[in-house]
Order: structure tokens, then C-alpha cells, then sequence
């Protein structure tokens, strides 16, 4: 199956999860994120929102406001055919404007998170493999800002349902792999 036939199963098979059983497998992976020594110790995550029933981490913002309020997060901003990062945290939540594709995001005016600060990366991902390598949307963002020098390095974390996480995907030669995988059902550091 090519990527694109691959997608679009996995989509209807995303979208196909009723509402309670997409909360309650987003809270297990929120709560797989949360276990994780990576996740305890960085200061700076970088997520995204939930679009398209993509496993939603909003828990993690109740955990920041009771049980990590020093961590700083940053939601991606598409500017172009790059991501950019902005600082945010639960009290911003009216500085969200759908982008072109209906995503959220927050405003430009947001302060920048740098690269420099980053300490994980949890991707959104229709589906991931066991070589950590993802299968996203197709617009290429991630593949691109995780082959730039100063993002290699950072770790990542694909984030995804059990049912999306294959043996193996097809790839190109401009797919970078990520560093772990989590579901609801395990983490995987690859």
C-alpha cells in the first residue's frame, strides 16, 4: 500500500473511534507521556492540538497547571513551508486561529520558543513504524524542520494510536525517523 492509500485508512480508522473511546485512549497515552523520566525532566515540550481526532493531549495541560508548573511548551505555527514554535500555556488558549489547513495554532504575535531551550518533541502522526520513521499529512513539516542541523539532535517522540503503529511503513529519502513512539498501549525508544 503507498502512502497515500495507507493515510486514508488510517484516517477512517482514526475517525471511526467513538468520542469516549478517543478520550480514554488519549488519556492512557497522556498518562504513558507523563511516566517517562524524558518527559519529567525536560522544561521545554514542544506538542501540538488535537486535529482531526489525533490522540489528544490536553491532559497534559491540567499535569502542567497542578503537577509541573516550571515546564514551558510551544505549539507549531506553520509560516510558509516551515514550523515555527511559540510559548504558550493553558491561560492563552484565546490566542488559537485556525491556519489554512483548519488547524489550530497560536497567534504570530506569541513570543518564539528557540531550539536552543527544547528538550522533546512529541509529533502528532497517522501512523508510525517500528523503525520510528511517521506518516503524517504529506505537507513535509516535520521531515523538514527534524533535517535542519540545530533540530536533529532533539528528541521525539511520534505520537499515535496502537493501531497505527505498523511493522512498516514505505518511506522516502527525505523521511527522518523519530526517536520513540508512544500509544496508548506502550512507549518504544527506538
Amino acid at each position: 500500500m503507498d502512502k497515500t492509500e495507507l493515510r486514508r485508512s488510517l484516517l477512517c480508522q482514526r475517525q471511526a473511534l467513538s468520542p469516549q473511546k478517543w478520550q480514554e485512549q488519549s488519556q492512557q497515552i497522556c498518562e504513558q507521556i507523563q511516566s517517562q523520566k524524558l518527559f519529567q525532566e525536560a522544561k521545554t515540550i514542544l506538542l501540538y492540538l488535537s486535529h482531526r481526532q489525533e490522540p489528544d493531549l490536553e491532559s497534559l495541560w491540567a499535569a502542567y497547571s497542578q503537577n509541573y508548573p516550571k515546564k514551558k511548551w510551544g505549539l507549531p505555527r506553520c509560516q510558509g513551508k516551515d514550523l515555527v514554535w511559540h510559548d504558550w500555556h493553558p491561560e492563552l488558549t484565546g490566542t488559537i486561529v485556525k491556519n489554512r489547513y483548519g488547524i489550530g495554532e497560536p497567534e504570530a504575535s506569541l513570543p518564539v520558543v528557540s531550539v536552543e531551550e527544547v528538550d522533546l518533541i512529541l509529533v502528532p502522526c497517522v501512523g508510525c513504524d517500528r523503525s520510528g520513521y511517521r506518516l503524517g499529512y504529506g505537507g513535509g513539516y516535520y521531515d523538514r524542520l527534524l533535517s535542519q542541523p540545530p533540530w536533529q539532535n532533539k528528541p521525539t517522540l511520534g505520537i499515535t494510536f496502537s493501531f497505527a503503529y505498523l511493522e512498516k511503513l514505505p518511506i522516502d529519502p527525505w523521511d527522518v525517523p523519530l526517536q520513540g513512539v508512544c500509544t496508548e498501549q506502550e512507549i518504544s525508544y527506538l
